[in-house]
């Protein structure tokens, strides 16, 4: 189907259950499409760029909005977590991140930040000629030498040049980091990794993070590494 019935839709996208029977599909992407939002729906629902998807439809198709330093003319691309969005006309950035309320949201962003990406490791594989390929959330592939690819470990985070490809700095899932919780109850909340108890699988492991209102706990899987004692970049308003 190239269209979403608006009753299946997320419950976090910002759109009127009730005003139309069909909403945007997102198009097979980097991003879940439960964990995602079509690149329409953020320019017409959420910045307000547009009124309609047919205005919607046009600023994407023209070439005005970039998604992690590309131009992306499709009106269903998936835009997903830590995901960079330019708006060329205007010279704004954005950066996707979690939040309490709407799951998802953008927050703007100085031109500075906007080349750099906190991407999760989240498996790592062994390629031809011996190198290691880090395979990154949103579907971005790194190669390294095998005697670099050592140090990096799955959930890990890797600080990202987009505009490079190159890495410029990596954060391991350890006590004592600082984190932010992208699913869950938790959603959006952040701060220090204490620990966590592990079951059978690390990925299961119930975390414990010091937040600035409390200490709170989730799935160990739903953290996302975003600094050592604090953000490298900008993950609130």
């Amino acid at each position: 189907m190239t269209h979403l019935s608006r009753s299946t839709t997320p419950d976090w996208w910002p759109i009127r259950r009730k005003e139309a029977p069909w909403s945007v599909k997102p198009s097979p992407g980097p991003h879940p499409a439960d964990s995602s939002i079509p690149l329409a729906i953020l320019i017409r629902d959420i910045l307000h760029y547009a009124k309609t998807l047919r205005e919607a439809r046009l600023i994407v198709g023209k070439g005005y909005v970039k998604v992690d330093g590309a131009v992306r003319r499709d009106y269903k691309y998936p835009v997903g977590l830590m995901d960079v969005v330019e708006l060329t006309p205007t010279s704004e950035y954005y950066r996707m991140v979690p939040d309490p309320v709407s799951f998802l949201k953008p927050i703007k962003i100085d031109k500075a930040e906007a080349n750099l990406k906190i991407c999760r490791i989240e498996n790592k594989t062994m390629v031809k000629s011996g190198k290691v390929q880090l395979n990154l959330h949103d579907g971005r592939n790194i190669i390294v030498d095998q005697e670099e690819g050592r140090k990096y470990g799955t959930l890990g985070s890797v600080l990202v040049n987009l505009e490079e490809g190159k890495l410029v700095d990596y954060y391991p899932m350890e006590p004592g980091r600082y984190v932010i919780a992208f699913d869950g109850v938790n959603v959006g909340r952040h701060g220090t990794l204490m620990g966590w108890i592990r079951p059978l699988r690390r990925r299961d492991a119930i975390a414990t993070v010091k937040a600035k209102e409390g200490e709170f706990k989730t799935v160990l899987d739903y953290l996302l590494v975003v600094g050592k004692e604090s953000p490298v970049l900008k993950v609130t308003e």
